[in-house]
């Protein structure tokens, strides 16, 4: 279960680095970021894809969108300056307590 996790790691980030790629690629005008974007989407497709031979998909995604959306606001926060105000700061804590919860009480994770 540790290289499914690890699938499911690598899978994340490359979605958020792709999605960070997106505001670079200006609607995919711009070539080099635009390739990039591809390039690491088909990348945590095919971790994904990996994570979905031991993983059921909805535990898989639930887990893969969730902690994406935090990282990615994260990094939007770091590099773009966004700014989350309280009620995004309490829905990504919720975000992440539904992570936790599917983790360690959920006999849904493995086969």
């Amino acid at each position: 279960m540790a290289l499914t996790y690890l699938y499911l790691f690598m899978a994340i980030v490359a979605e958020v680095i792709a999605t960070s790629l997106l505001k670079g690629a200006e609607n995919f005008t711009r070539l080099w970021p635009s390739v990039f974007t591809v390039v690491f989407y088909a990348i945590a497709f095919f971790f994904l894809s990996l994570t979905l031979r031991t993983m059921p998909t909805g535990i898989a995604y639930a887990i893969w969108s969730g902690v994406g959306i935090v990282l990615i606001s994260v990094v939007s926060w770091l590099w773009f300056g966004q700014h989350l105000d309280a009620a995004a700061l309490i829905g990504m804590g919720l975000i992440i307590a539904g992570v936790l919860v599917i983790n360690l009480f959920s006999r849904s994770v493995g086969h």
